[in-house]
């Protein structure tokens, strides 16, 4: 029978594509986990990864695996969730994903809360794009994470609203501007963010009868940035991702642009998530 070391390891390695992200993770060095994945692949009779120069991928075999091997760990977090709520306590593990601009302003102070109720739970924390927290969150691989509304899949609780701002280099003619309109970007070479952002300004520009065509694209949003400070476009990001960074410049958008930020639950969540859930909404009545 497989080992709670050989499931953990295997789904680790799949989850951060890596030997050695997935040993960071499980606080164990990249050869204990190359054994633990290479026994497991060993006993089940088939290769579960493809071995690739930048990373891994599941095999087929992999995938029926990691469906399984997520439920085995899930029923014996399960297990010993249900036996400590006989005590009163909370246990087990709080997969929480995250935007990169959302870690510091709202989850971690929520979290440092959550540490102190709760000292028995362990804290998973993932760091990806909207479409990268939507996907962990449909695979398993998350219980709770930040998505913008609507999300009618999911249960969610409304973290707040957040300003969608034009961003200009330095010097730019827009920059004079107190706001800029959709259609004065629509003039520009425009950098699109594919890390969720379009999804929100897309249909306030349609609405304005205006085609934002991208000149380049970016996923991470520090490489729109970059694009824009080296004046090869303009674009629209979050404000709360600005702050102070140098050889930009952001102005309100015209029409208002805003999108609402929540925390979603997954149907099958743990006991964990739901209470950090819970407490995240008391916080926000």
């Amino acid at each position: 029978m497989p080992t709670l070391l050989q499931l953990k390891s295997f789904l680790a390695v799949a989850d951060q594509q890596g030997f050695t992200a997935a040993g960071r993770v499980l606080d164990l060095s990249q050869p204990a986990v190359s054994r633990a994945v290479a026994s497991l692949e060993g006993e089940l009779g088939l290769p579960l990864l493809r071995r690739h120069r930048d990373g891994v991928s599941l095999t087929a075999a992999g995938t029926r695996a990691a469906w399984h091997a997520r439920r085995a760990l899930h029923h014996i977090e399960q297990m010993h969730t249900e036996v400590a709520e006989l005590a009163g306590r909370v246990t087990g593990t709080l997969r929480l994903a995250s935007l990169p601009f959302t870690t510091g302003t709202v989850i971690a102070p929520a979290l440092r809360v959550f540490a102190d109720e709760h000292p028995l739970v362990t804290v998973h924390l993932l760091e990806g794009s909207e479409p990268e927290i939507r996907d962990w969150l449909a695979r398993g691989a998350a219980d709770v994470g930040v998505v913008s509304l609507p999300a009618p899949e999911l249960e969610t609780t409304v973290l707040g609203e957040q300003e969608m701002v034009a961003v200009l280099p330095v010097g730019h003619r827009l920059a004079e501007q107190d706001a800029v309109a959709y259609s004065d970007l629509a003039a520009e070479p425009f950098i699109r963010s594919t890390g969720g952002c379009a999804a929100v300004f897309t249909p306030v520009a349609a609405t304005a009868g205006v085609e934002l065509r991208a000149a380049f694209e970016a996923h991470e949003m520090s490489a729109v940035i970059d694009l824009v400070r080296a004046g090869l476009g303009v674009s629209i990001l979050p404000e709360a991702r600005m702050g102070t960074t140098a050889g930009i410049v952001a102005r309100p958008l015209l029409p208002r642009t805003t999108r609402t930020l929540a925390l979603a639950l997954t149907a099958g969540a743990s006991p964990a998530a739901r209470a950090f859930l819970h407490q995240v909404d008391a916080s926000t009545v």
